[in-house]
């Protein structure tokens, strides 16, 4: 099954202050010259909800990652690695390296090959909540990944201050300026309400390895439902035993959320722990993307509205 991804269509309005824009025929003129053995293949935008790179399929078998805001050298070698370590304890498919590029006056961020894997996004299969939910096996699947990941080795890693993942209340400014930024969107009161009861769940004190953005414009899906492949593995690293729960509540209904957490078996400081890094990452989508990536957008309040009406984080 290799059917388009849809959502927004690359680089037709800025995301980002300073976004980088760049077009096919500049991305086959690249791709000749960093990888000789690609040369000729055809070179088309893949239209992507994606926030951070666009994405361009190499003929059949690859895609070209473009950062939209400029990325070092060592940092897109960094994720290259993440990636690949993630691909080799994965027990879902997930895309590999083939190499990474160093930017030029044009384009001037490194970006990066990797193999293409077919499929159609949870993002695409259930694009809102008139949808039909997803089957009860896929809260089996996740259940299944999220463990692989949490055994494999932390090589002495720990959580490395970027992003989600680390202490909640450091987030305390963002989620004060989501607040004043979404009341058009979603009840903020209550947002806020649940941020406050769920960001003093200290951490467990240990990390293990996560995903770290396990969104449903990452997971690939099955002519079932069923997961097939994971995207987006680049950020693979330790962080907050609790921050792949996100995924609960950005893609399943209450009673999937709870054979996930049955199968995980998850105990209440862990679960609202994931529901506070979802409400953390939701909040921030809604406004942000508003006008720019409505599919994101879309999926950060409908996210929201599912933490808000769950019945097992009352209280």
């Amino acid at each position: 099954m290799d059917r388009p991804r849809t959502g927004i269509r690359v680089l037709t309005e800025d995301m980002h202050p300073g976004q980088l824009r760049v077009d096919e025929a500049a991305v086959a003129s690249r791709i000749a010259a960093a990888f000789p053995g690609l040369a000729g293949l055809p070179v088309r935008a893949v239209e992507t909800p994606g926030t951070v790179n666009a994405l361009f399929r190499i003929g059949d078998a690859h895609v070209a990652r473009f950062p939209l805001q400029r990325a070092a050298f060592t940092e897109v070698a960094a994720e290259a690695a993440a990636l690949d370590e993630f691909a080799a304890v994965s027990p879902f498919p997930a895309p590999t390296v083939l190499g990474v590029a160093d930017g030029d006056d044009r384009y001037p961020s490194a970006w990066a090959v990797q193999t293409w894997l077919p499929g159609r996004t949870a993002a695409e299969a259930f694009p809102d909540e008139g949808a039909a939910a997803p089957p009860s096996g896929l809260a089996d699947d996740l259940a299944r990944l999220i463990l692989a990941l949490r055994a494999a080795p932390l090589r002495g890693r720990s959580f490395d201050g970027r992003g989600r993942g680390g202490d909640l209340r450091a987030h305390e400014t963002w989620m004060t300026l989501c607040f004043e930024k979404s009341a058009h969107l979603l009840d903020v009161d209550a947002a806020r309400a649940l941020w406050e009861r769920l960001s003093h769940i200290p951490h467990p004190g240990a990390d293990v390895m996560s995903h770290r953005d396990l969104i449903p414009p990452n997971l690939l899906l099955s002519e079932g439902g069923r997961l097939a492949g994971v995207l987006d593995g680049g950020s693979f690293g330790p962080a907050d035993p609790s921050l792949d729960l996100v995924v609960a509540w950005h893609l399943l209904d209450l009673d999937a959320r709870r054979r996930l957490r049955t199968a995980l078996g998850a105990d209440e400081a862990e679960w609202r722990r994931g529901a506070a890094w979802a409400l953390q990452q939701a909040m921030g989508l809604g406004w942000y993307y508003e006008s720019s990536n409505p599919v994101m957008a879309a999926l950060g309040v409908r996210t929201v509205r599912r933490l808000l009406a769950d019945p097992d984080l009352a209280g």
